[in-house]
């Protein structure tokens, strides 16, 4: 037999105090186990025991895993560099080949 009523949406909002910010062992492994495939699971065992970012695990290549000492080398990405231009003194990302402000082509920065 199908609902034919209306349905209410409730949204509560989560205060800082309710808010986690980790994971259990428990939803890591709910999370594995609900993972389509090997890739996945793969993925989320590493973030959750490496403690990397999605970035940084998705960059690492076979070269960067030592099977011998069993270890991973992982390249951090998020590199907190403060980077402007030389000409106007504009904020640059780091990979900007032209400054966004004045358009000059970005050969060294400050």
């Amino acid at each position: 037999m199908a609902y034919t009523g209306s349905y209410r949406v409730v949204k509560q909002r989560l205060s800082v105090d309710m808010m986690k910010a980790y994971v259990e062992p428990e939803e890591v492994a709910q999370m594995e186990k609900a993972a389509s495939n090997l890739r996945d699971k793969m993925l989320i065992r590493m973030l959750f025991h490496l403690g990397c970012r999605i970035s940084e695990a998705l960059a690492l290549k076979v070269e960067d895993i030592d099977f011998t000492r069993g270890t991973i080398t992982i390249i951090h990405l998020k590199r907190r560099v403060s980077l402007s231009c030389a000409n106007c003194g504009a904020r640059l990302g780091v990979s900007h080949s032209f400054c966004p402000k004045c358009g000059v082509r970005i050969n060294e920065v400050i």
